[in-house]
């Protein structure tokens, strides 16, 4: 049998409890899940990509099923690159359904085997966002409960 290969891809800047939620739900799904990270030049994140990499990875710990790692360019590109066939997509709101349902039709155009599965965020998430989480970060906040504590702590640190 051939390995079901995930690819979860986004910005991550910082995960959220949310993610974590997508990403342990998309694991149920595939063999192996890649958190594929955006290594986009035209936005200013807070975090690093390799910031980002080395929290993600302190926060699965060892497991050998997800892998982290950085990409540029198309997504499907990334995803055939690695032998994924399979593309999880979180949703919080029906405001997202509209943007993600485009990509994922481009995608389809892009390359056929390569199926985007929705997952809808557990309505205790279905708020959250990396956004809100800095703001509310950068103006005080306390941000227990949105974001694994290692993420907190970075957050604490920057801010």
């Amino acid at each position: 049998m051939t390995e079901r290969i995930a690819v979860y891809p986004g910005s991550f800047d910082p995960l959220t409890n949310g993610h974590l939620d997508i990403l342990a739900r998309g694991r149920r799904l595939a063999d192996r899940v890649i958190v594929a990270i955006l290594d986009h030049d035209q936005k200013t994140p807070l975090f690093t990509v390799e910031e980002r990499i080395h929290m993600i990875r302190e926060i699965v710990g060892g497991d050998p099923s997800i892998s982290v790692s950085s990409f540029t360019g198309l997504l499907v590109d990334f995803a055939m690159r690695s032998g994924a066939t399979i593309i999880v997509r979180g949703l919080r709101a029906v405001s997202d359904y509209e943007y993600e349902l485009q990509m994922a039709l481009m995608n389809r155009r892009l390359a056929p085997a390569v199926e985007t599965v929705f997952l809808m965020a557990k309505e205790e998430y279905s708020y959250v966002s990396s956004r809100l989480v800095k703001e509310l970060a950068r103006l005080g906040g306390d941000v227990t409960g949105l974001v694994p504590n290692i993420v907190r702590q970075r957050l604490a640190d920057r801010f």
